[in-house]
């Protein structure tokens, strides 16, 4: 590699131009036209790739390779020429899924939804739990309480109160960290109480991206003070569960995916076959009943309910 080559990571998309962080310094890029003749239906590059650029001026550059990619995570953008595969956050290390214990009222299938994304990408998922102050912490704990024996830890967070606020930043800290929830939970606030300005900054890049269909996307990855970096991600609703085979989905429920070889028949929808294992882990109380709907409502849609 020549000496005025560098590696970094993608910072900030805009507008066709890249801003990719190195070690020595911040550099404005566009790709190599060898990249953008790539064939497949989707983005090259997303925010959090590790790239190999070469410099031209003290703060520009053209990005030459892409380097290996652990995992992404991706939403399908429907086009009239097709579905386009949008990169959302590349190498995260954790899906940050935020929910109110109060107003609004958490929608813990949106969340198993959270989940359910990460599992299938292979990225490790934290549940934040904000408003604490709005309710009694013991029965906000009780409502969530099947979630970390699942292997997905709980931090129960009130920026206004100050409660939780340490622990969020211990496990942010030499992360990329990709936040996700549904609107209303107080999330600029967090990020605000994390580090001053940070939800303020989140916020107007979200309000530029999602203004209209023709207004410019920008997807960021923000700066922590302590070492990290942080990603709000738009139109989850959309994300990673776009190629997914219904009889899939029980490899991503962790408590469901090691019972499906003791059903009696290989091909069983866990509804009402005799002999199905989930439904007999859910009549004894292994498998929560809650989770298991919202299994069902994953796979089978509105014609999903409980049997017997």
């Amino acid at each position: 590699m020549k000496s005025f080559d560098l590696t970094g990571r993608i910072t900030r998309y805009q507008s066709g131009f890249f801003v990719v962080s190195t070690p020595e310094g911040v550099f404005t890029c566009v790709i190599r036209g060898r990249l953008k003749r790539r064939t497949f239906q989707g983005d090259i590059l997303g925010i959090g790739d590790d790239v190999n650029i070469t410099r031209l001026t003290a703060d520009t550059g053209v990005i030459e390779d892409i380097l290996p990619r652990k995992n992404a995570l991706v939403r399908m953008d429907p086009t009239p020429r097709g579905d386009y595969q949008q990169i959302l956050l590349a190498n995260p290390d954790q899906l940050v899924a935020i929910f109110a214990c109060a107003n609004p009222e958490p929608h813990l299938r949106m969340l198993d939804r959270f989940l359910v994304v990460g599992e299938k990408q292979r990225v490790p998922s934290l549940i934040v739990v904000n408003k604490v102050d709005l309710e009694n912490l013991e029965k906000v704990k009780e409502k969530f309480k099947i979630y970390p024996d699942l292997g997905y830890p709980v931090v129960y967070t009130s920026a206004k109160a100050g409660i939780g606020i340490e622990e969020l930043k211990a496990r942010l800290v030499n992360k990329i960290s990709a936040f996700a929830g549904p609107s209303g939970v107080g999330k600029s606030s967090l990020l605000n109480a994390i580090q001053p300005g940070l939800g303020v900054a989140v916020n107007e890049i979200s309000e530029a991206t999602n203004k209209g269909k023709h207004t410019t996307v920008v997807r960021e990855l923000f700066p922590l003070n302590e070492g990290g970096f942080v990603a709000d991600l738009p139109g989850i609703r959309r994300l990673a569960l776009w190629d997914t085979e219904p009889e899939e989905l029980d490899g991503y429920f962790p408590e469901l995916r090691d019972l499906v070889s003791e059903c009696q028949f290989n091909d069983c929808t866990h509804r009402n076959e005799p002999g199905c294992a989930v439904v007999a882990a859910v009549d004894t109380g292994k498998v929560s009943q809650e989770r298991y709907v919202s299994y069902l409502k994953l796979r089978y849609g509105d014609e999903a309910e409980l049997e017997g």
